[in-house]
């Protein structure tokens, strides 16, 4: 998402304040005949990757087990349908500025969510692999900072991407565009960050043993999320190198501004990340117990689960070797 430049002298200076912008966004200005079909059948996925994952909750929390990460993905899917919603509607009111603010808003601002899921499966990894350091103050503060400075470049992105549509001067728009530069490369940077922290993680020998914690492999778990961690890393990286580059007028567009790298850089990638995450029960293999604060949390809940799976197991096999109400009635009045 690009700031907005003022008009050049010969152009016509759009009325405002907001003001469109003249200069070209990624995804170009939506049209009704392109865009609208698209969204459209995006909206349909995301719909239902939201009830697959609410689904996937209710079922867990009726049992007594939550796990949050899927209330995360299902508002990430409806905070997506909004911005799908928000670029129909701006398809067909290319004079609302104030719609296109809203549009541009909600598709910068919804990704943030998963990144924020990668950075908490990153650090169950670590405190599983290296439950002694993982627990520590140091690693726990450093993830709850990366945390809250996620936050600030939520609020820095929003705030900057408002101003750049309610000013036409240029110092004032020079500044926004350094702040939106340092806040797209701070969320580029924490897209990736799983990234290293996993590979040090595997490769650094613990000093402690390893606590093991939901079900399936720890590799697979790390394949999952090194993997769903470098698709959203190629889309944060497309983003801010596209505003990197030298602003272009939006009646001259790169190619990278174009429709196609706008959905597949966006849209397409993140539905990837959700339905993986969910097809692959991330529920299940990312499961923590409730309230797990320090070393020994984790393998605990491993085997509580093994126990319930046991007890319940056990009771299936006595209720089919057990006859049945109607069978025992018979053998009690046979003669």
């Amino acid at each position: 998402m690009s700031t907005s430049t003022p008009a050049t002298s010969g152009q016509q200076t759009p009325k405002g304040p907001p003001y469109a912008p003249v200069t070209a966004l990624l995804g170009l200005t939506p049209t009704v005949n392109v865009d609208v079909p698209i969204c459209a059948v995006l909206i349909v996925f995301f719909l239902s990757g939201f009830v697959l994952n609410i689904t996937i909750f209710r079922r867990n929390k009726a049992r007594g087990h939550k796990f949050l990460p899927s209330v995360l993905l299902a508002g990430f899917c409806m905070a997506r349908n909004m911005a799908l919603v928000l670029r129909i509607v701006w398809s067909t009111r290319h004079d609302n500025a104030s719609l296109t603010i809203a549009a541009n808003i909600f598709a910068a601002a919804g990704v943030i969510i998963l990144f924020i899921v990668d950075l908490v499966f990153a650090q169950r990894l670590v405190r599983s692999i290296h439950p002694t350091f993982g627990w520590g103050r140091i690693p726990s503060i450093a993830f709850k900072a990366l945390y809250a400075y996620v936050t600030i470049c939520l609020i820095m992105t929003i705030t900057i991407t408002i101003i750049s549509f309610y000013t036409r001067n240029p110092s004032t728009l020079n500044t926004a565009r350094i702040i939106q530069l340092f806040s797209g490369t701070s969320l580029a940077t924490l897209a990736f960050l799983p990234i290293p922290i996993v590979i040090a993680t595997v490769l650094i020998p613990s000093k402690s043993v390893p606590e093991p914690f939901g079900k399936g492999s720890l590799r697979t778990k790390i394949i999952l999320v090194l993997f769903t961690s470098t698709l959203l890393a190629m889309g944060a990286g497309f983003r801010i190198g596209v505003s990197y580059t030298t602003p272009r007028l939006a009646s001259n567009p790169a190619w990278y501004h174009h429709k196609a790298c706008y959905y597949v850089f966006n849209y397409v990638i993140e539905l990837i990340v959700v339905f993986t995450y969910a097809l692959s029960r991330f529920d299940r293999r990312f499961y923590i117990p409730n309230g797990s604060s320090a070393p020994g949390h984790y393998s605990a809940g491993v085997e509580d689960e093994k126990r319930s799976s046991s007890t319940s197991n056990i009771n299936d096999i006595d209720a089919e070797r057990s006859p049945s109400y109607k069978e025992s009635f018979r053998m009690e009045n046979s003669p």
